[in-house]
């Protein structure tokens, strides 16, 4: 890669040579025959990844932007809906209610747990919610919500599943055609960004509906955002030599080379690189003393927000990897200054985490803190074998 540093946050994440390269392809005219080709196959491969059987949405954006789209489109003003929070980034959707006079209720676990699915269960009893969402990896906590035991309990109820997908898409299941125990639970909506496990740089905002999802916008009369509208959006989807907005242009060059790796590894080798990576970056750090704040049971595979050992100074301690050109993220809310968080990721690789336990044991011992690297580079190359 010709990156100078080694961007381990949660998002963005390391992007490659290739990605780089597609970027830097010429810059076209938006109705191009030459770059609309190029859009309709980031349109398709974008459909297969998340095998809906309905639509998809890639536009320029934020996974703040994807995450309005997702709720203005299927919810009504004085419509209610069920946030499952399990961190930071699963109240986002509270504010984004209220900005459009939408009745949110939410339940939220203790950061480092996921909701409790009974607690669940009793609140949708109690009312009807038209939609609930989930964030799958909430990029705060590195906590994961359990797919297989949600979506059936909120489609018993009659509500639409809207997940958050943005620290999630392309490292973690998420497979619209998947039955959740019945033919009927299935998720109705997927948003997430082009710049964490795709491995792209930001700028793309994506959302996926499926049939139900669509049917819930065909009831709405007024979607109260003219941007954020799909109906404004389908048409260039089917047809990008269309017009609505204009696209990033150079952004989907770089999406489409994006989607094409992902597609290229096969999402199952995805799911198992991934998850072998997240178990063995904590295994690594805890010989160091570090702890995650989310059990293994609730992980994600996808980010960590690890604790630190009593007396260390996070802001020196981040500073000092910096130096060596390693880049984490500090922890959010009442976490900060208590906490770092570390992508494994998207394009990341085997030797470049390992070299970041390495570093981060090297920089423990420089502070004064007791550090076996040795053992920790060893434990990490156990657990994050090549998958085959």
């Amino acid at each position: 890669m010709r990156n100078k540093e080694m961007l381990l946050i949660p998002g963005p994440t390391p992007v490659i040579d290739s990605i780089y390269d597609a970027l830097a392809e010429e810059t076209r005219s938006h109705t191009d025959h030459r770059f609309t080709a190029i859009y309709r196959s980031a349109i398709e491969k974008t459909r297969e990844m998340f095998k809906t059987d309905g639509e998809v949405i890639v536009v320029a954006g934020s996974g703040t932007l994807a995450m309005e789209m997702a709720l203005v489109n299927t919810v009504e003003a004085g419509e209610k809906i069920l946030i499952i929070s399990q961190g930071f980034f699963g109240d986002r959707f509270i504010k984004i209610a209220e900005a459009f006079e939408i009745e949110a209720e939410v339940i939220q676990s203790e950061w480092g747990k996921q909701v409790n699915p009974e607690e669940i269960k009793e609140k949708l009893a109690t009312g009807k919610y038209k939609a609930v969402t989930l964030t799958h990896a909430d990029t705060s906590t590195g906590v994961a919500a359990n797919l297989d035991s949600l979506v059936p309990i909120i489609k018993n109820h009659g509500a639409l599943v809207i997940l958050d997908g943005v620290c999630a898409t392309a490292a973690m299941e998420e497979d619209m055609s998947k039955s959740y125990g019945n033919e009927d639970a299935k998720i109705d909506v997927i948003l997430t960004g082009s710049q964490k496990a795709i491995g792209v740089p930001p700028g793309i905002a994506i959302v996926a509906f499926n049939k139900s999802a669509l049917a819930a916008r065909e009831q709405i009369k007024r979607v109260p955002a003219y941007y954020c509208d799909i109906y404004n959006w389908i048409p260039i989807m089917k047809d990008p030599a269309k017009y609505f907005a204009t696209p990033p242009v150079n952004l989907i060059y770089a999406y489409e080379k994006g989607m094409k790796l992902v597609l290229a590894e096969g999402m199952e080798n995805r799911y198992k690189r991934h998850a072998a990576f997240g178990k063995a970056v904590r295994a690594a750090l805890a010989v160091y003393g570090m702890k995650a704040l989310a059990s293994e049971e609730v992980a994600a595979d996808t980010l960590s927000c690890i604790l630190y050992p009593e007396g260390m100074n996070d802001a020196v301690f981040r500073a000092a990897l910096a130096e060596k050109g390693l880049i984490v993220a500090g922890a959010l809310a009442h976490l900060a200054g208590k906490a770092f968080r570390i992508g494994h990721m998207g394009n990341t690789t085997e030797e470049m985490l390992e070299k970041a336990i390495l570093f981060i044991g090297e920089t423990m011992i420089e502070q004064g803190f007791e550090a076996d690297t040795k053992k920790a580079a060893d434990k990490f190359r156990e657990m994050a074998m090549p998958i085959g």
